[in-house]
Parts: structure tokens; C-alpha cells; sequence
């Protein structure tokens, strides 16, 4: 298996897998102009770089940019579920980059993928939730002196990389793609917002308008689904630990109560916390028959999946596509999505390209940054340059056909000058 340079389900699915990466190219242009300046320039002439995110169209175009910036990319799946297998045929057929990704792959098979992907010998990593980064730092520390850095798109990945510099214990340069303004305050809210909501709906066929929604958690995430899903008519509930949050929330027009409260009142409760058991036993005990939950969050354990089950007396599986529906003692069904892991991929097709377009876009250029600060660099947690994120957004506007002003050299020394009165 190891000299296998990939790992898919099935290349009678690579013609569909192309004309699905093509259709969401057309709707990432910044990420265009960075492929056809990457193509000319060549930043990553040589270099190997390993990426664990989510296989899908629009990363298949992040990742068509990165090799013609001269890159050799292997990439896997970030989540078992989370998988377009027509994409990931179409990436070793039509672009030949090694990819190691099944949906619905076992345990296993998960950990065999990630291990691929570092025997490549990246000096660039690019996470989806820290998986890589981990096993950088335990089976392959070997390998940690030669990375150049590792990007990082997500929330929870983020937070585990902090408490790692925290505690000195990190050994690599990491940039934390995900809190750039051009990845959390677009792909975050908008992407999320729209692409869980469309997960359940596809799941479930339900109508949104009128049901008790419940929010658990208001970060970005939080906001852009609770927002989607008020504007479908939803009586939206969030539930909160941060205090400010909570506030922000209620000041939002939002009931903000406890998730022991919440259980017993919601339809459709949905998570966003990054954090372990947001549901737990109690809750599942107190939700009403017909109750649907899902997790929007990066991993499946916001759910407590064993306690849902010690709970059951037996599982449907498979009531609708990417439905489970659990059978409580007395008959109370409770209706699980996509496993508890991420809805918005397990039961639909993730964030909208052009959404996507900036985060990438924004993935790219962080690598190119990295590559050209690599003897600067040291073992902590960067965030990205501000000129890289300016350069993303008004690209960004451009393509939408959106001017904005500028400020006259009158008017910037004013901002820049303490010594001017009102």
C-alpha cells in the first residue's frame, strides 16, 4: 500500500469529478489570478507539500493552483465523510496528484491516508482541524525540523495549535489561515450559515420556517446559521458559555437560554463549538419525540455519540439518506444527521465556491509568504500578513463589480497624526 500513489473509490467517477472542479473554478476568480501568477512565477518550485483538508471541488482548485506554482501536493481527507469521490478520482486521473480520500472510510483507513500523506516529506502542511500538526509531533516528529510551516483553516485546528505554543511544546511555524478576515468573517459565517442549513434541508426535507432552531455556540459559525436560518422564518435558540457572546446573541433578537432548556423545547438543534459533549445525556433525555440534531462543528464528538447510544433500544439506520434514527425506551425517535459529523459535507457539498475563492486564495498566498520568510520563521502560531488579506478582498470586490474610495493624502495624515483637534 505504501508504493500506491493513491487512494480513491472509483475512476469511472473522474469524467463527473471534472466537470464538478471546472463549475467551481468559474466562481473563484481571486484564486484564478493567484494560479496564473503562480504559473509564472514558480514560488514552490520543487517543493513537496502535503495537505489534510476536505476533498472537495473547490479545495481540488486550491490545490490545481499549489502545482502550478511547482509544487508536488499529495493530499487527504480531513474527514472520513466529507469526501466527493468523483473529485478525488478526477485529481489522479486528469491532474495526477497522489490523493488519498474515500468517503466514508473507516478509522483506519483515515489514519493510513494521513500517514501517506506525510511519507511524502512535506516541507508545507495544510490542516483542516490540527491532523497532520498532531502526528508531526508524535509518529513523525522526524520530520518537524524540515517543515517550513503549516497552514491552518479552521477554528478547532487553531485552538489546538495556541495551547501547543502555550505550552512550548509546538515545533513547528504554523499560520493560522483561519483567523484572517478574508477566511472567518466570509467562509465562517456565509459559508457555514448557508452550506449547514442546505445540509439539513437536503437531509431531512424539513421546513425551517416555524421550528425552534437551536444554535449551540456564537462564534462565526454560530452566527452565520443561527442569521440563515431566522431569515427561513426559524424561532431561532442560542445557547452560550461566553458571556459577551451570550449578549451579542440576545442584543441579535436571539432567546439565549441553557442547552437543559433548550432541550426540551427544540426541533432541530445544531452545534458550533469545536467542544466536546455541547449534547450530552441529559439533553437527549429531555428532547421531544422527533427531535433532529446535527453538528456543524469540525469533529463528531460535540454529540455524545455513546451516551445516544446507551440511550436507544435500536437504530434505524438509514431512514433518508444520511439519517439515523434512534429509538428511545417508550418509542421516542430521536433523528441523527450524517453521523454527527459535519453536516454541511456529509449530507451536502460543503461551502459555495465563491465563498471558498478567498479562503484559498488567502491558503495560497499565506504558503507563498511562508516560503519566502522561511529563515525568519521560528515555532509559534503567525497570523496573516494584513497586505495579503487587502490584496484577497479587493481582488474579491473587483470580481464583484464593487469600487470603493480612498483616502486623500489630506486625509491620511489626519488618521495618522495625533496633533490635529476635532
Amino acid at each position: 500500500m505504501a508504493a500506491k500513489k493513491y487512494d480513491v473509490k472509483d475512476f469511472r467517477l473522474a469524467q463527473n469529478g471534472r466537470k464538478r472542479i471546472v463549475w467551481a473554478g468559474q466562481d473563484m476568480p481571486v484564486l484564478r489570478r493567484v494560479k496564473e501568477r503562480f504559473h509564472k512565477e514558480q514560488p514552490f518550485r520543487g517543493m513537496h507539500f502535503s495537505a489534510c483538508l476536505h476533498v472537495t471541488a473547490e479545495t481540488a482548485n486550491l490545490v490545481q493552483t499549489l502545482k502550478v506554482g511547482g509544487a508536488h501536493v499529495v493530499l487527504c481527507a480531513s474527514n472520513p465523510l466529507s469526501t466527493q469521490d468523483d473529485v478525488a478520482a478526477s485529481l489522479v486521473r486528469h491532474d495526477r496528484i497522489p490523493t488519498y480520500a474515500i468517503k466514508g472510510e473507516d478509522h483506519k483507513t483515515y489514519y493510513r491516508h494521513l500517514r501517506a500523506a506525510l511519507d511524502h516529506k512535506p516541507v508545507i502542511t495544510m490542516d483542516d482541524g490540527a491532523a497532520l500538526v498532531s502526528l508531526l509531533h508524535t509518529d513523525y516528529s522526524h520530520l518537524a525540523s524540515n517543515l517550513v510551516a503549516s497552514m491552518e483553516e479552521t477554528t478547532t485546528g487553531v485552538i489546538r495549535l495556541r495551547a501547543l505554543e502555550r505550552d512550548g511544546a509546538l515545533k513547528i511555524p504554523v499560520i493560522a489561515v483561519n483567523d484572517a478576515a478574508t477566511k472567518h468573517l466570509f467562509d465562517n459565517r456565509y459559508g457555514t450559515g448557508q452550506s449547514t442549513i442546505d445540509g439539513v434541508i437536503r437531509a431531512t426535507d424539513m421546513l425551517i420556517a416555524g421550528k425552534r432552531v437551536v444554535v449551540a455556540g456564537y462564534g462565526w459559525c454560530g452566527k452565520g446559521v443561527a442569521s440563515r436560518a431566522r431569515g427561513m422564518g426559524a424561532k431561532v435558540i442560542v445557547t452560550e458559555v461566553e458571556p459577551v457572546r451570550a449578549l451579542e446573541a440576545a442584543m441579535d433578537g436571539l432567546e439565549v437560554m441553557t442547552m437543559r432548556e433548550a432541550a426540551r423545547v427544540g426541533d432541530l438543534f445544531i452545534t458550533l463549538t469545536g467542544d466536546m459533549h455541547v449534547i450530552a445525556k441529559e439533553h437527549l433525555k429531555a428532547m421531544k419525540d422527533g427531535a433532529v440534531i446535527c453538528n456543524s462543528g469540525h469533529f463528531d464528538i460535540e454529540i455524545d455519540l455513546k451516551a445516544l447510544k446507551q440511550l436507544s433500544t435500536r437504530v434505524d439506520k438509514n431512514v433518508r439518506n444520511s439519517v439515523d434514527a434512534y429509538v428511545l425506551p417508550g418509542g421516542k425517535r430521536i433523528y441523527l444527521i450524517g453521523e454527527g459529523r459535519l453536516v454541511n459535507l456529509a449530507a451536502a457539498e460543503g461551502h459555495p465556491a465563491s465563498v471558498m475563492d478567498m479562503s484559498f486564495a488567502t491558503q495560497a498566498l499565506a504558503s507563498e509568504w511562508a516560503v519566502k520568510n522561511r529563515k525568519k520563521l521560528t515555532p509559534k502560531v503567525y497570523e496573516v500578513p494584513k497586505a495579503v488579506e487587502d490584496w484577497v478582498a479587493k481582488l474579491k470586490l473587483g470580481s464583484m463589480g464593487i469600487r470603493i474610495d480612498t483616502l486623500s493624502a489630506e486625509q491620511q495624515k489626519y488618521l495618522s497624526s495625533w496633533a490635529h483637534g476635532t
